[in-house]
Parts: structure tokens; sequence; C-alpha cells
């Protein structure tokens, strides 16, 4: 049965409700931080930054970019949730952007026994400037007002330390 490949979750997810400690907590990032960043398990975007749940938005995906579903997040973040500031947050050895296009759909498509050429990925060519091209995207955008602090940062994967470079 395909549910059984959940119990080991459904177990753990038990004794989380047996210690949990959020009932009642409000939604809002009590520190007033959203952080954009990629999808890979090596991030650990709370304890990077000192925080604790509650602490902050984090809006993952797929290289960490900056795309119209975290805008539409960020926005929301500032406006509803208490974010005044925000961190985009790509790291080192990120497939997104140490593969073509042509790789990830030939290893997609191997992987998985299908043709994977009609897929797209939003590959990265250069981080630094698609890092620097996401933070001015944030920035210009007409629903994020001027006093919200917006920094590019690259995070390490191999040592944990996060280089601000925009």
């Amino acid at each position: 049965m395909a549910d059984s490949a959940f119990d080991d979750l459904l177990a753990a997810n038990a004794d989380y409700v047996g210690h949990f400690e959020l009932a009642g907590f409000d939604g809002i990032a009590h520190a007033g931080v959203a952080v954009v960043t990629c999808m890979d398990s090596r991030i650990d975007p709370l304890r990077m930054l000192g925080l604790d749940h509650g602490d902050a938005k984090i809006f993952r995906n797929p290289g960490g970019r900056v795309t119209n579903a975290a805008l539409e997040a960020l926005v929301l973040g500032v406006h509803l949730l208490g974010v005044d500031r925000i961190l985009v947050v790509p790291h080192t050895r990120c497939a997104m952007a140490s593969s073509t296009e042509a790789e990830l759909r030939q290893r997609v498509s191997e992987a998985s026994g299908q043709d994977a050429s009609w897929t797209s990925w939003r590959v990265i060519d250069d981080q630094e400037e698609a890092l620097r091209d996401d933070v001015n995207r944030v920035r210009a955008h007409p629903l994020i007002p001027d006093h919200v602090a917006v920094g590019g940062f690259l995070y390490d994967v191999d040592t944990g330390r996060l280089h601000h470079l925009v």
C-alpha cells in the first residue's frame, strides 16, 4: 500500500505532536525576516541565521531564485506578516548553477525512463549576476517599500558561511 511509504514520517509527526509548542502562534515573522533560498537539503535556513521557529518566512525553490511566486510571498510577508528584511540566498555547488538545461533534461530522462526534452528549468549561468538581478527585482517591486532591507548572499554548503554579495 502506498500509504506505508509515509509511516515513518507519520510516526515522527505523532512524536512531534506530543511536544508541540506552537499552538496559537500568530504566523508573524517575529524577527522580521524573509528568506528566499534553494530547496537543497544542505541548507537549514533558520539555524544558519541563528533564528527559531516563528522568526522568519522561508520560500524555497530550485536555485533559490526570485520567481513570481517568491515575489508574491515576499509582498504578503512585508505587508501582512511583519517582514522588514529580505535575504536572497543561493548556494555553492548548486545543480541549477552547475548544469545546463540539456544536462538536466538528460539526467531527468535517464532517472525517469521517460523523455524529458520538453521540460525546462531556470538554470543559472552566472550565480552572482543572477543574484544581483534577483535582489534588484525585489528592490524594484512597487509593493516592496524602500524601508525594507534587501540583501543577496551566497551560502557555502561546505562551511555554512554566508557571503554578503549584494
